[in-house]
């Protein structure tokens, strides 16, 4: 600008600019004062204003946004993948296979102990603990083995076999059963043709009645153990205290609806000398055996469980509330305030 306020003209000017940048011999090293008085003037001039029609895409923001809904998302994902069915249940869907059942905690075809602490147990005799052996009275170590094999064998023969839970007669497991022992034989003689609360199989045998429950599966839950020590005359008595839970459906009609029966069975089988005592070799004498049992064994004397199902279910017996899921308390603690025939009532099944 000169001292009187003109500017140099913008022709002179673009061409001192294209000499200057070809690098002419007649333009100047640096831009004199009056160039830079000329830029500075039009660097301080107004943006034209904007066109209507002009449109200018918003800044993005960062990506912290994107990252919370993305991992949003994933976590949703990944609920649905690992729990559809409480998702199907909160949105009101019953895909007819059950899935109400499945998410309500009650058993189900494809879960049968489902709801219950057999959920977490073995199955059949890998429920039961064994003890090592070792010499007792007038048994080897190996002959203590023994009994004890044979003493699981009759558990499994008397409350797992499946024929027998279909309610044929126990055959293998009475075979090992020492028939010399008269009060037992009188038993099993009337517990079969004709069962009462005195002479009921179901204190040594679970069955059912094949016109009216079946297994729901070939898995039978246990919880228990055995145990021995040296008993009268140098015999080597054999204890066993074992929680059995049956899974069952009804026998007809095609419904899916699963009952459970609980029985637990204390016995003791005496292994005694044939030398000493009246008795055949290979079986054992029954000191004692008893059971308490939940869900269809209690309060019949048709000889087989008869468990209730939640739609049909019968009225409860008023005896003390029992846990048949508890194993903490010992057979004469539960049982103390009941004779051989009074029921429990069970907390659940």
């Amino acid at each position: 600008m000169d001292k009187d306020g003109s500017s140099i003209p913008d022709e002179e000017w673009e061409r001192f600019l294209r000499e200057a940048e070809a690098g002419s011999a007649g333009a100047p090293e640096e831009p004199s004062a009056r160039a830079r008085m000329v830029t500075q003037r039009l660097r301080d001039q107004p943006a034209p204003p904007r066109g209507w029609r002009t449109h200018e895409p918003p800044r993005r923001r960062g990506g912290r946004g994107r990252y919370v809904v993305g991992l949003l998302i994933v976590v949703a994902l990944l609920f649905v993948a690992l729990d559809p069915g409480r998702v199907t249940g909160w949105l009101g869907f019953d895909d007819g296979g059950g899935s109400t059942a499945a998410a309500s905690g009650q058993p189900t075809l494809d879960d049968p102990f489902k709801g219950s602490p057999a959920e977490h147990w073995a199955a059949g005799t890998a429920g039961i603990t064994m003890p090592s052996a070792r010499a007792t009275g007038w048994m080897s170590e190996k002959q203590v083995s023994e009994a004890l094999d044979s003493s699981l064998a009759f558990l499994a023969d008397s409350g797992l076999d499946p024929a027998v839970l279909r309610g044929e007669r126990p055959v293998k497991a009475i075979a090992a059963i020492n028939p010399k022992q008269a009060d037992v034989k009188e038993y099993l003689a009337n517990a079969f043709d004709t069962p009462d609360r005195e002479n009921n199989p179901l204190t040594l045998f679970s069955r059912f009645d094949p016109a009216y429950a079946r297994p729901a599966g070939d898995v039978i839950k246990t919880r228990g153990g055995i145990t021995y020590r040296e008993g009268d005359s140098g015999a080597v008595e054999v204890t066993a205290d074992v929680t059995f839970v049956y899974p069952v459906v009804r026998a007809a009609g095609g419904g899916d609806e699963v009952a459970r029966t609980i029985a637990r069975r204390e016995i003791v089988m005496s292994w005694e000398d044939p030398a000493e005592v009246l008795i055949e070799p290979g079986t054992f004498s029954l000191k004692s055996y008893r059971v308490d049992s939940a869900n269809g064994g209690c309060s019949n004397t048709t000889g087989y469980f008869r468990p209730d199902f939640a739609k049909e279910a019968g009225p409860s017996d008023d005896g003390t509330e029992v846990d048949p899921y508890e194993r903490g308390t010992s057979m004469d603690e539960r049982m103390r305030d009941r004779g051989t025939a009074e029921c429990g009532t069970a907390t659940r099944t």
